[in-house]
């Protein structure tokens, strides 16, 4: 199990709480300092069963000067989002949690972290 976080994110914080009360085995990966590539994103993507534009910040500085609000969101847009996600980490919603049986699920709530804790 391995866990994308933010360590200035209190979702982030939370998660990892509730991950070491549950005495969960997980590897923790900094997201903003070790970014993740297109083809990462593409696999958490697959893992969550999620397109880029729903685990993208679309409040973020980078997001508004992009004008992410603005594009597409269809199978041609894929790849500029996968792209902008790769170059602006700080758009990738988090935390994120890939879970050992393959899936993986956007960890904001306590319910979300506890549903990755039983696909171990």
């Amino acid at each position: 199990m391995e866990i994308w976080i933010n360590p200035a994110c209190s979702k982030c914080r939370g998660a990892l709480t509730l991950l070491d009360a549950e005495g969960a085995d997980y590897t923790v990966r900094r997201y903003l300092e070790d970014v993740p590539t297109e083809d990462e994103i593409r696999a958490v993507l697959a893992r969550l069963g999620l397109e880029p534009w729903n685990i993208t910040r679309t409040q973020e500085a980078a997001a508004k000067e992009l004008g992410l609000k603005e594009w597409a969101r269809d199978d041609t847009s894929r790849d500029r989002w996968v792209k902008a996600l790769a170059e602006h980490p700080k758009l990738i919603q988090r935390p994120i949690i890939t879970a050992d049986d393959g899936t993986a699920v956007v960890a904001r709530t306590d319910e979300a972290v506890r549903d990755a804790l039983s696909r171990r």
